[in-house]
């Protein structure tokens, strides 16, 4: 971590609730500074509008949020104007909801919408061809039914349907990734407080990781505290033991938790929509020295990473210092992808900047103050079947990096020692 200048505060993670005594969260700030940048980046492309279908860009454009349930459903649009309030076609009563709690955009932007359940409902029913002639309606009426409309992501029949009614479509999903790259600080202060819940389940999970509980146990107490914490949605948490951990499976099992089991975790929740992605590797009562060694090379491949990350950075120089594929037993970069990598963190867990072998040599881009993202190490341990797993999520400032994730990780923690 980079050493902070005389005077700068560190980042806050002050609570949940609104005060008046301190300056917190302004979410009407945070609403005003993503809408503004989804727009202006609407406007460095050719296209009239963007239509929205990812879950987390309307969020980002219509500061508005449903049951996780229905993120994948293909259901929910938005349209994104250069100038003028976003339209948002919403599920069933969600809309009526928007209209009492949601004041930002006027009643008649809120709008009922359904395209049939990613194909229960046969597009011959009709559903799309009434959303796609209300869209056309739409742009028209803001002057820009003869632009491209730019599309996030999209089902095939609803692309053919806009096609049949004379609609050109490019890329959105391009732009409104570099509209979210750079975090405000109400955006920074959502992910340090994401993080903070999960440091308190990190000691939770120090406190019970004895022989004889399984994985999945970890899971279910994970998920209890980080809701119990005021998490809005526990995304996945990965719990991984013993014989599992090399090669790394990226799931949990039931298996049992025994003496000396390299154990590691990681914990993906979100707090008012921002997420985490926070591994830490865990010795169970003890450790071996074949253990130590592999979590001493994970911790220095993420300290000469962290140590090479500053505005004005290219991004190929921070995944250079990251071990090749071949350093640590796999044939490629693509076999070994996601095990020495780093990706941006916000309202997406995978979002700007990617940092890997992979794609940045070739494709390196400049890092900048404002960028957040998880940087990750792994290391297989000589015995064959233990490694080791590190993720610190990181925040470029004007100075160098901020560290999240503050649950010990310099040395391989040991719990339970005996």
């Amino acid at each position: 971590m980079s050493q902070r200048p005389a005077g700068v505060r560190p980042i806050g993670a002050p609570g949940h609730m609104g005060v008046d005594y301190e300056e917190r969260v302004d979410f009407g700030r945070l609403r005003s500074y993503r809408l503004a940048r989804a727009q202006e980046a609407l406007r460095t492309t050719e296209c009239g509008a963007f239509l929205l279908f990812d879950f987390y860009n309307i969020r980002y454009t219509t500061q508005t949020w449903i049951g996780g349930a229905l993120g994948d459903k293909m259901i929910r649009y938005a349209l994104l104007f250069r100038d003028r309030d976003p339209i948002l076609w919403d599920f069933g009563s969600a809309v009526r909801h928007h209209k009492l709690y949601s004041p930002w955009l006027p009643d008649s932007n809120w709008r009922p919408g359904f395209l049939g359940f990613r194909g229960a409902v046969a597009p011959d029913a009709g559903l799309m061809r009434d959303a796609v002639t209300e869209i056309v309606s739409e742009l028209r009426a803001a002057g820009v039914d003869g632009a491209p409309l730019g599309i996030d992501i999209v089902e095939p029949p609803f692309l053919f349907e806009l096609s049949r009614q004379g609609i050109s479509v490019q890329d959105a999903q391009q732009a409104m990734l570099d509209a979210r790259v750079i975090k405000s600080p109400d955006e920074i202060m959502l992910l340090n407080q994401a993080a903070a819940m999960v440091d308190g389940v990190y000691q939770d999970i120090v406190d019970v990781l004895k022989p004889g509980i399984r994985e999945n146990e970890i899971v279910a107490l994970a998920n209890k505290r980080l809701y119990e914490l005021g998490s809005d949605q526990v995304e996945a948490v990965n719990s991984i033991s013993g014989e599992r951990c090399n090669p790394h499976p990226h799931n949990f099992t039931d298996r049992i938790i025994r003496p000396g089991d390299q154990a590691f975790f990681d914990i993906i929740h979100s707090f008012n929509g921002y997420r985490t992605c926070y591994y830490r590797t865990l010795g169970v009562g003890s450790a071996t020295a074949a253990q130590y060694d592999a979590y001493k090379q994970a911790r220095e491949w993420m300290d000469a990473a962290i140590a090479a990350i500053k505005p004005g950075v290219s991004s190929d120089v921070v995944a250079l210092t990251l071990p090749r594929a071949e350093d640590f037993g796999f044939e490629s970069e693509m076999a070994a992808f996601g095990l020495q990598f780093a990706h941006g963190l916000g309202l997406g867990l995978h979002e700007r900047p990617i940092i890997s072998r992979l794609n940045s040599l070739s494709h390196p881009l400049e890092l900048q103050a404002g960028m957040v993202f998880a940087m990750e190490t792994y290391c297989p341990a000589s015995d064959g079947i233990s490694a080791a797993r590190i993720e610190e999520e990181v925040v470029v400032t004007d100075y160098g990096t901020e560290i999240l994730t503050k649950f010990p990780a310099q040395d391989l923690f040991i719990a339970n020692k005996y």
